[in-house]
């Protein structure tokens, strides 16, 4: 059956505490020896690096710290044997949504996997088709973390949204990266 791109879906692995960048190695390492990747596209641990921090001043080292202790991303185009593969790799306890009994876990929303893909720098172009001026959104990083604005202009080329905020009791607009945005 040939690969349709559309039925590629976001899918939550479960795993054990502190153990996620192993168990994405063990699956990556399985997607090559067993010619998968037509099928499982991408392998994320929720990662970001944040400063280290000495009596609560930064020491000038960073770390890297995992937004979703416990689970991994896993994009793929469900078929019995992708899902084979995924949940009889060493170090996965499960996948997320299944019920059991043989049935297929259900894949997370665009809306639910976005942000976690944002906060990860992994942004495609269809990312940009749900956001339109004059939507709604909340800042989720940067200085302006926190705040909630309307969009007034999207630049795709180079991931800029403009966001027209309230900022010290006025309305202002303030460039945000696209990855700093979140639909509220």
């Amino acid at each position: 059956m040939p690969v349709q791109l559309g039925d590629k879906q976001w899918y939550i692995v479960t795993t054990y505490s502190q153990h996620e960048s192993k168990t994405a190695d063990n699956l990556r390492k399985r997607i090559d020896t067993m010619n998968m990747q037509e099928y499982i596209l991408r392998v994320l641990v929720a990662e970001i690096e944040v400063p280290v921090l000495k009596d609560g001043l930064p020491t000038g080292k960073t770390k890297m710290k995992n937004l979703y202790p416990g689970y991994i991303f896993v994009e793929m185009i469900m078929t019995d044997d992708s899902w084979y593969i995924v949940r009889n790799t060493p170090g996965v306890t499960g996948i997320a949504g299944s019920s059991g009994g043989g049935q297929k876990p259900t894949p997370v929303t665009r809306e639910e996997i976005e942000p976690v893909l944002k906060r990860m720098g992994e942004i495609d172009q269809s990312m940009y088709d749900r956001y339109h001026v004059g939507d709604l959104v909340k800042i989720i990083g940067g200085t302006l973390e926190g705040t909630e604005g309307k969009i007034i202009d999207i630049n795709k080329e180079t991931g800029v949204c403009r966001v027209e905020t309230v900022f010290f009791g006025r309305t202002t607009p303030a460039d945000v990266d696209f990855s700093e945005i979140e639909k509220i």
